[in-house]
């Protein structure tokens, strides 16, 4: 019988990678801090019709990618396949809307779409998220642009492109819908047949078409900014101007119209050059009426997800994350030096040092190698003279230097020891 492997589509992130994962996590959680942005967290599965309803039937989120099953009760249940519609859930579940002002939530989590696996593209994704509820200002959408723009910059992205647009409100895209389906139809033999499925059900969405003939096709269509009303202009020239205030250089793309039935007027996306090809590792935009549309109240709302493993990918390959400092390694040979090093190692611990403890029960010349591959500062070694005598050597890896220490007397010393390996390691 065979080994079980991870499903196609899903991985498993091990130590190695992981210390990018937890980078990424922590600049995120401090720049949300920052930004008086505050976490919630959602359940993993939801009713399928919050998604039909939210995202869109004729999206083909819903409509291709979805996981849906019937539960026990027989109910339509779904993974969920992005953060917003479960966001926007809670918030009218739980009369968030009713304690006035804004409400400014971020998430993080796993998100599940049936979709050809490929680097950066897992049937189980991540993303990190937010959702700014309660304000149509032109300033929550900068505002919500600059604290993407502060997680990527701060973790080290420095060739990023805003990619800007405005797709109006629905009577302007009503308008210009009717322009993009009078000039395509003409062509449809000629689309791609995804686009030509697309053209009666939601014709916006060709505008993201990889086809070459198709996209050949699109150059002389109809813009969506020759349709924006007055009203919608003034407010993405109000937002494009923020942004510049910012010192947040943008390119207009009127082609950009997001996957998601949900999006009104602003929509963006943050692209990555660091590696060459552009990557999009950023999007969002504004949904006024997705609030609404699920059973609360009117309420303007803008937000954005980033995709972790694709951040996590560009990453790996800009920078060489450090392995974890260990300061201290201990070894031990025979039974009562090896029960004392435990309790050393969980001295060390409550003094707040990282410490490895070798349980391998070999020699101390194996037990060693270990020692020096570890990186750690130093090394705390028992024998059997050690724990007869109640004490322990320590070997600072780095210059060989090695001392004896009672064990009673590890708390009494941890600030000379503290202050000593923060020496070391500002040497190298």
């Amino acid at each position: 019988m065979g080994s079980i492997q991870a499903l196609r589509g899903t991985r498993d992130i091990l130590p190695d990678e992981i210390r990018y994962w937890q980078n990424v996590e922590a600049v995120a959680r401090e720049i949300f801090v920052r930004a008086a942005d505050q976490e919630i967290r959602t359940p993993l599965f939801e009713q399928t019709s919050l998604f039909e309803r939210g995202i869109g039937e004729a999206t083909d989120v819903v409509g291709k990618e979805m996981y849906t099953f019937k539960d026990r009760g027989d109910r339509s249940i779904t993974l969920r396949p992005e953060g917003t519609a479960g966001v926007v859930r809670s918030f009218i579940e739980h009369g968030l809307g009713t304690q006035g002002g804004v409400q400014r939530l971020w998430y993080c989590g796993p998100m599940f779409r049936y979709e050809r696996p490929q680097a950066g593209r897992q049937r189980q994704f991540h993303q990190i998220g937010v959702e700014v509820l309660g304000s149509p200002s032109p300033r929550a959408d900068a505002e919500a642009i600059a604290v993407a723009t502060d997680i990527l910059t701060t973790l080290g992205l420095k060739h990023l492109e805003l990619n800007l647009n405005s797709i109006g409100d629905s009577h302007d895209r009503a308008q210009f819908r009717e322009a993009l389906i009078q000039y395509l139809t003409p062509f449809k033999s000629e689309l791609d047949a995804d686009s030509q499925d697309r053209l009666t059900r939601n014709p916006l969405r060709i505008l993201d078409s990889k086809d070459e003939r198709t996209q050949e096709i699109l150059r002389q269509a109809p813009s969506m900014l020759d349709y924006l009303s007055p009203d919608s202009q003034t407010r993405f020239d109000h937002v494009k101007t923020l942004l510049s205030n910012l010192g947040i250089t943008y390119t207009i793309n009127p082609r950009l119209v997001r996957g998601l039935d949900y999006y009104t007027h602003t929509v963006f996306e943050i692209q990555s050059s660091d590696l060459g090809a552009q990557a999009t590792v950023c999007a969002g935009g504004r949904y006024d009426g997705l609030v609404a549309e699920l059973g609360g109240a009117e309420t303007p709302a803008v937000g954005w997800a980033i995709g972790i493993e694709r951040l996590v990918i560009l990453l790996q390959q800009l920078q060489k994350r450090p392995a974890p400092a260990i300061d201290f390694y201990i070894v031990s040979k025979g039974s009562p030096a090896e029960a004392q090093a435990l309790t050393i190692a969980q001295t060390l611990r409550h003094l707040n040092f990282t410490v490895e403890l070798d349980m391998s029960g070999s020699a101390f010349g194996k037990q060693f190698k270990r020692a020096d591959r570890s990186h750690a500062a130093a090394c705390f070694i028992l024998g059997d003279s050690e724990a007869a005598q109640q004490t322990v050597q320590l070997k600072w890896l780095a210059t060989g230097d090695q001392q004896e220490i009672a064990q009673a007397e590890l708390p009494e010393v941890s600030a000379e020891l503290r202050s000593r390996i923060q020496a070391l390691r500002q040497e190298h």
